[in-house]
């Protein structure tokens, strides 16, 4: 029997005000930077500032990315998609990352090109300097409002965006690194600051694709996480041992299945109680996780034997009825509960009424007897329900 609790969809959605809000602030500042930067590029005679510029422009369309992922991925599950949309989020982080490695790249080849051909080289001023350092000031903030935001909502979309942020910054850097070289008259430094930027934006790029393929494959959790999560499930009260402890990642959510191995003479109703409370254990004390699947099993040795080692109970039913035929004090109103172990099936007979004759002991014995050929058959108890209640007039555990 398997149980499945799904949450964190609604914390997902809740979580989308302040992605929304945090990246919309993150467009409204790269539009005006991209406009200021380009104009202050072209009549401060910077070419890097126009080019940070166009980089901001950039930014505007990771903003709209992220905007559209952010909100996709917090829709609730559906019938399409029963694990929610998070992976649209892993998938914008990709994005993201190849954008940051194609900017790296591009300011490489624009580097090593002003290296090779130093008459490429402008002679910037005031204009463009100040215009640059109100650049990196206005993009590290963002980066750090940003930041804090992903944390608060594990989203690694949204941390992908602050890091994107933070290039930016690092961009203008150059910038004002290039400038200031320039007033000084070794204009060389803009290229070599390029390409040292360069080459952290194409490692973070790398970042931002490892972890989303990482999630796409489904990489499980770390040693030390899934050790976290044993001992939460191993803390459970009726939880002998746990099995096949699998997780995966979704965005910034944890994805789980584990088998609890139980006691295998527990009622049906017992083992599912004991599922629900680990599954609220989880959920209640590790924030990631948002989905937790259980399987319950016996734990004996037949856990881990074929399935088909005992015929099922359609072949057993029909096995007694045919063994049990002429014993007539026998009740025909009767319930069959069976035990599955290793020795072979132990078989509770639950009836609501005394066997003629009313000895009880005697008539366990006749059918004891009577299912003898039957190799597979272990136990027998004859179990009498008092009236419509519950309670049995014979000691369950004789």
């Amino acid at each position: 029997m398997q149980t499945a609790t799904q949450n964190g969809q609604n914390n997902t959605a809740s979580d989308w005000p302040a992605k929304r809000r945090v990246t919309l602030v993150g467009g409204v500042v790269n539009c005006f930077l991209s406009v200021g930067k380009i104009a202050a590029g072209i009549f401060g005679q910077s070419q890097a500032l126009v080019a940070d510029g166009v980089h901001s422009l950039s930014d505007l369309l990771s903003d709209g990315l992220v905007l559209f992922a952010a909100r996709w991925g917090s829709k609730e599950a559906d019938e399409d998609h029963p694990y929610g949309h998070a992976r649209i989020e892993t998938a914008a982080t990709a994005l993201i990352g190849a954008l940051l490695l194609m900017i790296g790249g591009g300011f490489v080849y624009d580097s090593v090109m002003r290296l090779l051909n130093p008459d490429l080289l402008l002679h910037p001023g005031w204009l463009a300097l100040i215009a640059a350092v109100a650049s990196v000031g206005t993009k590290e903030a963002l980066y750090h409002y940003t930041l804090k935001v992903a944390h608060d909502t594990r989203s690694p979309l949204i941390e992908a965006n602050a890091w994107h942020h933070r290039s930016d910054a690092l961009s203008s850097i150059v910038v004002v690194v290039g400038v200031t070289g320039a007033m000084l008259g070794a204009p060389w430094l803009d290229a070599v600051a390029a390409i040292v930027v360069a080459l952290f934006l194409g490692r973070m790029g790398w970042r931002f694709i490892r972890q989303s393929i990482v999630e796409l494959v489904d990489t499980g959790l770390a040693d030390d996480e899934l050790r976290e999560l044993e001992q939460v499930i191993d803390a459970v009260p009726g939880v002998r041992r746990h099995q096949h402890l699998r997780t995966r990642r979704m965005g910034g959510q944890v994805v789980m299945d584990v088998h609890l191995m139980l006691d295998p003479d527990i009622r049906l109703s017992e083992a599912n109680r004991i599922a629900t409370q680990v599954q609220h254990a989880l959920l209640g004390r590790i924030d990631a996780v948002s989905d937790v699947l259980v399987g319950i099993k016996p734990d004996n040795e037949l856990a881990d034997s074929p399935a088909d080692a005992l015929p099922p109970r359609e072949v057993i039913t029909e096995d007694l009825s045919r063994a049990w035929n002429e014993i007539e004090e026998l009740p025909e109103q009767r319930t069959l509960t069976l035990h599955y172990k290793p020795s072979g099936v132990d078989i509770d007979i639950l009836v609501r009424q005394s066997p003629g004759g009313g000895d009880v002991d005697t008539l366990m014995r006749r059918l004891e007897i009577a299912s003898h050929h039957l190799l597979y058959v272990g136990r027998i108890r004859l179990l009498v329900v008092e009236g419509q209640g519950r309670g049995y007039g014979t000691d369950p555990h004789r």
